[in-house]
C-alpha cells in the first residue's frame, strides 16, 4: 500500500504526526508485534451523505481535506491492523481492533468504520467481491477469517467500496514492485493480491484497484 499515492497523505513524514492519537502498537516481551492505524473524518456533511465508494483512499483524502479547511471530524475509520507471525491466532487482532474502537469512543465518536480487505480473497482473485463476501462456512459464518473477526465483535457490513485502494504505475515500476516481467496487456494475477491488476503494455501503465466492504462497529 505504500506505493499508493493517497497513503502519503496519512503515512507521509509531513503529516503522520498529526494522527498519532489514532495509531497504536502491541507488544509482547517489549517487542512490537502489532500495529493499528485509524483516521478521523467528517461524515454526513456537504458532499458526504454516505460512506465513499473510494473506501480506504477516500477516507484518507476526506481527513486531509478536513484538516486543511479546519472542519471538525465526527467519526473514524480503521485503516490498517497488522500482526507479526508470532502474534497471530491468539486474539491480538481483536485486541487491536478494540483499541481503535476505544479510541473512537474516547474522542466522542459513536461508530468505528472499516474498509475491510478480506485477506483470504487472494485464494480466488477473479471471484467478484460481492460474491466472495456471501460465501459461508457450515455454521453460517463468513469463510474469510478477517471478516469473521469483524462480525464476531458486532460488526455489520454496510456496503462494498468498489475501488477502495487504487495503485497506478508504469510497467517498469510495477516490475520493480512485483518482480514480474510484464509482456502482455490484460488482467494479470499477482501473488498475494486480492484481484487481478490491469496492464497496458501499449500505454505503459498498470493499475491495481481492489474493492473492500465497509463494516461498522
Amino acid at each position: 500500500m505504500r506505493q499508493n499515492q493517497t497513503a502519503k497523505l496519512y503515512f507521509g513524514k509531513a503529516v503522520f504526526f498529526d494522527y498519532l492519537d489514532y495509531a497504536f502498537v502491541g507488544l509482547i516481551d517489549e517487542e512490537v508485534v502489532a500495529r493499528a492505524f485509524g483516521v478521523p473524518f467528517a461524515l454526513n456533511v456537504d458532499g458526504r451523505a454516505e460512506l465513499p465508494d473510494g473506501g480506504w483512499d477516500q477516507v484518507i483524502r476526506w481527513a486531509h481535506e478536513d484538516k486543511l479547511i479546519g472542519r471538525k471530524p465526527n467519526t473514524m475509520s480503521a485503516l490498517e491492523i497488522t500482526l507479526a507471525p508470532r502474534a497471530r491466532g491468539i486474539g491480538n487482532a481483536l485486541a487491536m481492533l478494540g483499541a481503535l474502537k476505544t479510541c473512537a469512543r474516547n474522542v466522542g465518536f459513536d461508530e468505528l468504520f472499516a474498509p475491510v480487505r478480506p485477506n483470504q480473497k487472494q485464494r480466488d482473485p477473479r471471484l467478484p467481491m460481492d460474491e466472495y463476501i456471501k460465501l459461508q462456512r457450515a455454521d453460517g459464518s463468513p469463510v474469510d477469517s478477517w471478516l469473521r473477526t469483524h462480525i464476531a465483535v458486532g460488526g455489520r457490513i454496510l456496503k462494498i467500496a468498489p475501488y477502495s485502494i487504487t495503485i497506478a504505475g508504469t510497467i517498469a515500476e510495477w516490475s520493480s514492485w512485483t518482480g514480474i516481467a510484464f509482456e502482455r496487456s490484460g488482467m494479470v494475477e499477482i501473488d498475494g493480491a486480492l484481484v487481478p491488476m490491469l496492464v497496458s503494455i501499449e500505454h505503459n501503465y498498470g493499475i491495481y484497484a481492489v474493492s473492500a466492504h465497509f463494516a461498522a462497529r
